[in-house]
């Protein structure tokens, strides 16, 4: 549903907020708590049955993998400044989480900002978000724009070697252009990860550590990519160019509200809200959801659930005319838009 008409003025909307962005120092290190020793005893845990069967193994590890996420939601809040009111506490434990998350601290700081500060903004794609063309572009794209383009939006691509990219080799580099506190971090966050990892292996054994981390890193980072593609696609989505986007409208009604079952909402750090998060940045993961509730036009966010969400695997295009996403089934011709026009040229002479 299109809050344009419903939703109350910017400022109002914004103004409501204001109570939940408010850290709680006690809810935030219970919630370190809560996380990190579960996912420390699962990954403990899932080596440990390697000794009876890689089978009983597996479901421990798929647990840790949950945890990872819940951490990487304490890191994401750290990156916004809104998991503790102090600037510096939230660096640490951002930098901490963000090697058992594999993922550099002020590298992804900076490019979830840009996200939050072009989210749905046609005329600004490209930092921090996914690529994403319009049936318009898709057609006058060439045939290798084209083919890397499907590639990139395959489920199989973006979900399976998406992670490996993302995390693994993506999350070792400096961004052209990087400040020297945010490259500084990003070695420091690379020398602690290859520390701890070694570590590891010296402790268990490179053998029991690649069966131990691979699927806690792989299914971490499959959900990862999957909770943030499925909140920014989905049907009836918004995206505008620049003289007719607005804030409020892209957090609202490009953001999806993502119902879950209420372990997998407790597992992922209530992101489900989405729509609250982009509207409101400081508001911390366990305040998202009482802020939701208390606001009636952001209870009309676009609902999605886990049965539903997963319609969003067919979605490849933005269709400007309908505003809404679609399959490659709207495009016009296998063939770039200029190519089919000069073949109807010469169809006429």
């Amino acid at each position: 549903m299109s809050m344009s008409q419903s939703q109350n003025p910017i400022t109002e909307l914004k103004k409501h907020m204001k109570p939940y962005e408010k850290s709680d120092t006690r809810a935030s290190v219970m919630q370190l708590f809560n996380t990190i020793i579960p996912l420390i005893i699962f990954w403990v845990g899932g080596y440990l049955a390697l000794s009876v069967s890689y089978w009983l193994a597996l479901p421990l590890l798929l647990v840790a993998s949950g945890f990872v996420i819940r951490t990487f939601i304490i890191f994401h809040d750290c990156t916004h400044g809104s998991f503790f009111k102090n600037k510096k506490a939230n660096d640490i434990v951002g930098t901490i989480t963000g090697v058992i998350t594999i993922m550099p601290y002020r590298k992804w700081k900076y490019s979830h900002t840009m996200h939050h500060a072009t989210s749905s903004n046609l005329d600004k794609r490209g930092e921090g978000d996914m690529w994403l063309l319009t049936i318009e572009e898709y057609e006058n794209a060439s045939f290798w724009t084209r083919l890397a383009y499907r590639f990139y939006r395959n489920p199989l691509v973006m979900f399976g070697i998406g992670p490996i990219f993302v995390f693994l080799i993506q999350g070792r580099f400096n961004r052209k252009g990087a400040k020297k506190q945010e490259r500084y971090n990003t070695y420091l966050t690379n020398i602690l990860l290859v520390g701890l990892y070694a570590l590891l292996i010296w402790a268990m054994g490179w053998q029991a550590f690649v069966l131990v981390q691979g699927p806690v890193f792989f299914f971490s980072g499959m959900l990862g990519i999957w909770l943030f593609y499925v909140q920014h696609q989905f049907e009836d989505s918004y995206f505008e160019h620049e003289e007719e986007w607005n804030y409020v409208n892209a957090a609202v009604e490009g953001s999806s509200y993502y119902k879950l079952p209420k372990p997998l909402q407790w597992i992922t750090g209530n992101i489900g809200f989405h729509h609250v998060h982009h509207l409101s940045p400081k508001v911390p993961n366990y305040n998202l959801e009482k802020a939701h509730d208390s606001s009636i036009p952001l209870q009309k966010a676009t609902t999605i659930t886990l049965r539903t969400s997963l319609q969003s695997l067919k979605f490849r295009l933005w269709d400007e005319e309908t505003k809404s996403f679609t399959g490659y089934r709207k495009v016009r011709s296998g063939l770039p838009q200029n190519a089919v026009q000069t073949v109807s040229r010469e169809s006429n002479k």
